[in-house]
């Protein structure tokens, strides 16, 4: 599990190999991770935007971004949470992911700008 909180707001992220959907001889590595957003402060927010930066070994980094999160904006309030699953692919099998949440205080309108902490993504079948 990686952590890390931005403005009291807590983003653990947990990346796991799907060795299911992946298909190492076409240089095909899928990863799933889980994200909880956890709301420790004051003030309730919604997530309206996110930029990911994904890193794969040998392909350099790509730059992903856009509205919410799974078709979603959540309002996240005081105490309260928010969880979710992705995935992305890549080549080599090995890289690391990280970002931004953008989100807004729904108290006073202002964007604010929440870490998503650095996980690393190795496949299991290249660790041998």
């Amino acid at each position: 599990m990686f952590s890390t909180t931005t403005f009291d707001i807590k983003v653990s992220v947990n990346p796991e190999y799907d060795i299911k959907n992946s298909f190492p001889s076409e240089n095909r590595f899928v990863f799933r991770y889980y994200v909880t957003i956890e709301n420790q402060g004051e003030m309730p927010i919604q997530l309206m935007k996110r930029k990911w930066l994904i890193y794969d070994v040998g392909f350099g980094y790509t730059e992903v971004s856009g509205d919410g999160v799974i078709g979603l904006t959540p309002e996240i309030k005081p105490g309260e949470s928010f969880r979710y699953f992705s995935n992305v692919i890549l080549r080599s099998g090995v890289g690391s992911m990280h970002g931004v949440y953008y989100c807004k205080n729904l108290l006073n309108n202002e964007e604010i700008a929440v870490e998503i902490p650095k996980f690393n993504l190795v496949a299991e079948v290249l660790s041998n």
